[in-house]
């Protein structure tokens, strides 16, 4: 007769039909999802979506039916009542990074106001929170441009790395090659030494000794040119290598007056 009676585990039950009124209830766990639209500090427009997972205590199955009416509305305002308390206290990254504080805000909310209506609030989860097209595209393009910037600065951080490699190694080329040509004309040097020394053994005078390395010289030197496809421009004719070793000897003489 409007009254409340009992409440019915599953299986066999016996109702009065004309004086009682069934009214079933399920006990197992259900999940509302909440959108909420909220603005930050930073005057950002977000769209929260929140699941909030309860279930009715079977203790309390008198209040869940007769004390409240729509318990689902009742527990998107709370939700929407916080997080529209809380983000706009946030910018935009404060907000992604204080998920869980506003998680447990939410639940503690819910769940107090909840309970006197006999919902157990098991567990609430923000699921996306997601701003307007307009801010994730300007969002994605300031990450683009960071990530091409730090692209930049490590290009140019290996390029310079490679020049002073092929810097050190060119140095280091250069110095093998000094270090070479000195140890050949060292060479050279001490082969002439013992060129002019046998020939004058020989009893050959030192001006006979000099013109007969020069005249030795000269035709090794035509003769690499020949090998080598080149081409050059000297004098040639009987008297060339002549004036070729009086050049030679008056540079030396220049040197030994200064």
């Amino acid at each position: 007769m409007g009254d409340f009676s009992k409440t019915q585990e599953p299986g066999l039950g016996f109702v009065c039909c004309p004086c009682q009124t069934v009214f079933p209830v399920s006990l197992a766990v259900q999940q509302l999802e909440c959108r909420s639209e909220c603005k930050t500090k930073d005057n950002v427009t977000l769209t929260v979506t929140t699941a909030v997972q309860y279930r009715i205590n079977q203790k309390e199955v008198k209040a869940a039916v007769f004390e409240i009416t729509d318990p689902t509305s009742q527990m998107k305002s709370h939700v929407d009542n916080v997080l529209r308390s809380t983000l706009p206290s946030m910018d935009l990254d404060s907000a992604y990074s204080a998920k869980d504080t506003m998680v447990a805000s939410i639940q503690k909310d819910v769940s107090l106001a909840m309970a006197k209506y006999g919902y157990d609030i098991l567990n609430v989860l923000i699921t996306d929170l997601r701003p307007e097209q307009s801010v994730l595209r300007a969002m994605n393009e300031i990450n683009a441009s960071r990530r091409l910037r730090e692209a930049a600065v490590e290009k140019g951080e290996a390029e310079k790395i490679l020049q002073v490699k092929a810097s050190e190694a060119d140095a280091e080329a250069k110095h093998l090659a000094g270090k070479g040509i000195a140890k050949m004309r060292s060479a050279i040097t001490e082969g002439f030494k013992g060129s002019v020394q046998l020939m004058q053994d020989c009893g050959l005078d030192t001006q006979e000794t000099i013109h007969m390395m020069m005249v030795t010289q000269y035709l090794d030197t035509m003769k690499e040119f020949a090998n080598k496809n080149a081409s050059i421009m000297v004098p040639h004719g009987p008297g060339a290598i002549e004036d070729i070793e009086a050049q030679i000897r008056d540079g030396f003489a220049k040197s030994k007056r200064r």
